[in-house]
């Protein structure tokens, strides 16, 4: 991915629990930032983010992110993701609200909306999505906060979130089933 020219790597945890599969700890976290110099952004599928916010940043991720759909202290978690020099996100299911999102877009620096429901790939995108990138830009107005979206990401959905204000897109099927990588990830910067 890094010589295919990604900005990024995205990593899905998941425990099995919060979403039904299970992948990986801060273990292989650490293996995979002992490989690559670009930026790790993990996505905390979990029921518990409290529990390992400190294992993930001590392995090395750069964006952290956790569910709002989690029963957390929200403002705490994202206060010391950032106080350990990590971008702190909140990531959205499709069928949340955004409504909780004034109340805590001061203390991250990034939100990841879902476009697809969390835990499986290569699902079709939601494209209620779009209008929910577009609300969540009027929240976030002159603010420098990132908006990351995840789910069913082709050509065709990257051009109409990037219209919504999309900085962050997440695309693991559509580039990892093609036949270049590379070709890809320049086709899904330039839509």
């Amino acid at each position: 991915m890094e010589q295919a020219g990604a900005d990024m790597l995205h990593l899905d945890i998941m425990d099995g629990h919060f979403v039904p599969n299970l992948t990986f700890g801060p273990g292989i976290v650490k293996q995979v930032r002992s490989i690559t110099r670009l930026p790790l952004n993990a996505h905390l599928m979990i029921t518990n983010p409290a529990d390992f916010i400190d294992k993930f940043i001590d392995a090395g991720v750069n964006y952290l992110s956790f569910h709002i759909e989690t029963d957390t202290n929200y403002v705490s978690l994202f206060r010391k993701i950032r106080k350990l020099g990590v971008k702190a996100g909140i990531a959205i299911n499709p069928e949340t609200s955004i409504d909780a999102l004034p109340g805590i877009i001061d203390e991250i620096d990034y939100v990841l909306i879902m476009s697809v429901h969390p835990g499986f790939g290569g699902q079709a995108f939601i494209e209620e999505s779009v209008e929910k990138v577009r609300k969540t830009k009027v929240i976030i107005g002159s603010r420098k906060i990132e908006i990351e979206i995840d789910g069913g990401i082709n050509y065709q959905t990257a051009k109409l979130v990037k219209e919504a204000s999309v900085n962050i897109l997440v695309a693991g099927n559509f580039i990892f089933k093609s036949d270049d990588y590379a070709k890809t990830i320049a086709g899904l910067r330039n839509v």
